[in-house]
Parts: C-alpha cells; sequence; structure tokens
C-alpha cells in the first residue's frame, strides 16, 4: 500500500538567520511564533484600563496546559492585584498533574482550584475562595459600619479557555456570550453572581511572541489558538507525539499504531529519543519528522483517511486527531508538566509550603 508523502524536512531546525534566532538551549529549537493581531492589542488595553475597578482577578487557565496558558503580559498587567487561579475543563486533564500543579502554586502562595464550567464540578469553590481573599478588606469594611460591598472581579485567560461558559456557571444563568472559537468574547460586559460578587468578562488575551515553539503547539492542540496559526501537521504530529511518550498504550488501544515501532524508530535515527523526560525538556521537538509524522501518517492508513489509490491523507488525519484530543476521546491528557522554575517560588518555607486547596 502507498503511504502518504510530506516533506519532512520541515521538522528539522534551521540554521539561526540571526543572533535573535538562536537556538533555546532547553530546545534547541528555533524560530518562535510571532503574532499578535490587532483585536489582541484591544484586549490588552481593555484589561489595562478596568484593573482599577475590580478588587480582584480570577485567571482562568487550561487545565490541559497549565503552564503554557499562563500569560506573562496578565502578570506584567496585575502587579500586586489578588489573584486566584482556576484550571478550567479538569475533566480533561489528567487529574494527578493537575493534583501536582494545585501543589506547585500553593507552595508559591497561589491558590489554584480545577474546574469543570461544563458541569459545575469546582465552581462553588472558586466563588469560596473569592470571598476569602477578600476577607481582610470585608472585614475592614464591617469595622467602618459599612455591611455590604461588592466584590467587583475580573475574569482573565486566554482565548477559548472557558471564561463565558465558567461566568455563566457562576451567575447560574446564560449571562455571558460563549463560543467553541476564539475571540467570541470581544466588549466589556459586567455581570453579577449575587450581591457579594460581580463578575467582568474580557476578550481573551495572548501575548506577542512565544519565545518556545513548543507554548504555541500546545496552544494550538488545546484550541486556544487559530488552526491556521501552525501547520496542523506539525501540531497533530506534536500531539501524537507526545502521547506516545508520555500515555503509553492510548495510540494503540485508539487507533491501532504500533507503537514500540515507532520509538524504535526514532531511536535508531539518532535523535536522543526516549520517554518522558525529553517531553519535559523540549528536546520532543526534534523528534517530529521521526516519531511524530510517521505516527500521523500511521494514523491515516489505519482509520481509512484515504486519497485515490490508497494514499494516506494528512490533512484528514490532522482533522481527526485534533477532534479526539479537544473532545476528550483519547482520554484525560495533559500537555504540560509541574515544571520547578517556572512554578516554584524563588524561596521555599522550611516546611515545603503547603497548598491552598
Amino acid at each position: 500500500m502507498k503511504t502518504g508523502r510530506t516533506n519532512r524536512n520541515k521538522f528539522k531546525k534551521k540554521a539561526p538567520e540571526t543572533p535573535a534566532e538562536t537556538p533555546a538551549p532547553e530546545t534547541g529549537y528555533v524560530n518562535p511564533i510571532q503574532w499578535f493581531p490587532g483585536h489582541m492589542a484591544k484586549a490588552r488595553r481593555l484589561l489595562a484600563e478596568n484593573l482599577f475597578k475590580v478588587d480582584l482577578v480570577v485567571e482562568l487557565l487550561d487545565a490541559r496546559a497549565i503552564l503554557s496558558s499562563e500569560n506573562p503580559e496578565i502578570d506584567r498587567l496585575l502587579g500586586s492585584k489578588p489573584r486566584l487561579a482556576v484550571a478550567n475543563k479538569a475533566d480533561l486533564a489528567d487529574p494527578a498533574v493537575t493534583s501536582a500543579f494545585v501543589k506547585a502554586y500553593g507552595a508559591r502562595g497561589v491558590t489554584l482550584l480545577p474546574a469543570d464550567s461544563r458541569d459545575g464540578s469546582g465552581v462553588k469553590a472558586v466563588r469560596a475562595a473569592i470571598m476569602e481573599l477578600m476577607s481582610d478588606k470585608l472585614e475592614r469594611r464591617r469595622e467602618r459600619g459599612m455591611q455590604s460591598y461588592t466584590v467587583k472581579t475580573m475574569v482573565v485567560g486566554i482565548p477559548n479557555v472557558g471564561k463565558s461558559t465558567f461566568i455563566n456557571r457562576m451567575c447560574g444563568r446564560s449571562a455571558a456570550v460563549t463560543g467553541d472559537r476564539p475571540g467570541v468574547t470581544r466588549g466589556e460586559q459586567w455581570l453579577r453572581v449575587d450581591d457579594s460578587i460581580a463578575l467582568l468578562d474580557t476578550p481573551g488575551l495572548l501575548w506577542p511572541k512565544f519565545d518556545e515553539r513548543r507554548v504555541g503547539l500546545c496552544l494550538a492542540a488545546t484550541g486556544a489558538i487559530k488552526d491556521d496559526i501552525l501547520d496542523r501537521t506539525e501540531i497533530a504530529s506534536f500531539l501524537l507525539l507526545y502521547i506516545l511518550d508520555n500515555y503509553p498504550g492510548t495510540l494503540r488501544e485508539k487507533y491501532g499504531l504500533d507503537e514500540d515501532a515507532l520509538l524504535r524508530a526514532g531511536d535508531a535515527a539518532g535523535d536522543g529519543s526516549g520517554n518522558g523526560a525529553d517531553a519535559e525538556n523540549g528536546a520532543i521537538l526534534s523528534r517530529l519528522g521521526t516519531v511524530g509524522y510517521p505516527a500521523l501518517e500511521q494514523t491515516a492508513l489505519k482509520r481509512g483517511c484515504l486519497r485515490k489509490g490508497g494514499v494516506a491523507d494528512i490533512e484528514r488525519a490532522c482533522a481527526l486527531v485534533l477532534d479526539d484530543f479537544r473532545g476528550g476521546r483519547l482520554g484525560r491528557i495533559s500537555l504540560d508538566r509541574v515544571n520547578a522554575e517556572s512554578v516554584a517560588p524563588e524561596t521555599v518555607p522550611a516546611n515545603g509550603g503547603s497548598s491552598n486547596d
């Protein structure tokens, strides 16, 4: 049977054209993703302009890619503003990985709460955490004779992380505009949960440049950025390779892939392949051509994604893999792992810190 052919050279490292494109030492991969649509710049301005109106910020992260969905722009803009982090879509993520992130965030003094806005799991805990974070301020107001106060809370996050669905669940009604694609929410929306809390919905915000291409691939895989920003073949190949490394047996069961043969082929190619650790340190990107793409090609053949003459239809296979991942049909998968340098505090308490859950 013939197999589909795609130019695998696209996965090879390119020679740096300028000093700015020198490969990052942790990935050995160049070509960071630079982009910033006009509506993103507008969203950033809107967030900055409304910060003075709110008491607290709830940042929604995608539980499947917690580190990748952390927005450095939000860190810069918020400063010392009280913050609560919510790992949304936790029903689609690996629960053990989510739990590790909850503990790691707690160690640096940040409350991270898992939630599933679609069925409401964990949403009540978010309301309780908001009131707990504001308890000192509310107590001071009561001491001054001000018995009632509405905590004004801004909800921020990357596109398609589920902010509007989260707000609707908090409010107990369809109050915010929702959609299944990035960029649905555009304007300012104030919505009241009850007499104690009001929420400000904001447009999804991304940052101008992904310094690590892996971050862009994670966000593309989860649907935070449109598929046409990156090559869909690269996104699907990355996803299959990551699953091979971290969730053995998944692709054998779902698509009938010969996982052992695929990984052996990568070893034989001398790409430094190996399970687990490579996925964490970024070396996974150097194996897209030797393991990831062959896995995608094999998926096309096994699942009948064929063109005339029995040639693998790679585009159809890409759509199949991405739809299955985003719909949870590949199981509960997390694309990020706890990274001590990115998550842990600079100074950890003597007792190792504690979780805020």
